[in-house]
């Protein structure tokens, strides 16, 4: 359904260091970086004809996360739920709602982890059993 998710960030350094880890949870390897017509430092997570970008705001502005807002990661196994929320955390992100773990989702057990990258990007780490 998606192509690519993009997201903002205050500290693409920062940035690149922290999604590096978390990526390599999933097998993804390191960022390709681009910069666009306007100078902004992007860099761009690929895998199985999807994408997630992380860039300096073109506006100039700020980066802000979304209120609301979350970006789940499909998971393999609960130990890959876990894997995510530790590496998350190692490298700055920040622990949200329940700790990671079972869930009782209605259709179904599910894994859930959730953390916030370090620009406040609400992030999910997600199996379903």
């Amino acid at each position: 359904m998606f192509s690519h998710v993009m997201i903002g960030s205050n500290d693409i350094e920062r940035s690149e260091r922290f999604y590096n880890a978390v990526m390599g949870v999933f097998g993804i390897g390191a960022a390709a970086h681009n910069q666009n017509k306007t100078g902004q430092e992007r860099l761009w997570y690929r895998h199985d004809g999807t994408a997630l970008a992380v860039t300096q705001p073109i506006d100039g502005k700020p980066a802000t996360a979304a209120n609301g807002g979350t970006i789940g990661f499909k998971c393999t196994s609960p130990e890959q739920v876990q894997e995510f929320h530790a590496v998350a955390v190692a490298h700055g992100g920040t622990p949200v709602e329940d700790a990671p773990g079972p869930r009782n989702s209605g259709t179904g057990e599910i894994h859930l982890a959730y953390v916030l990258d370090p620009d406040g990007n609400k992030l999910c780490a997600l199996y379903r059993a």
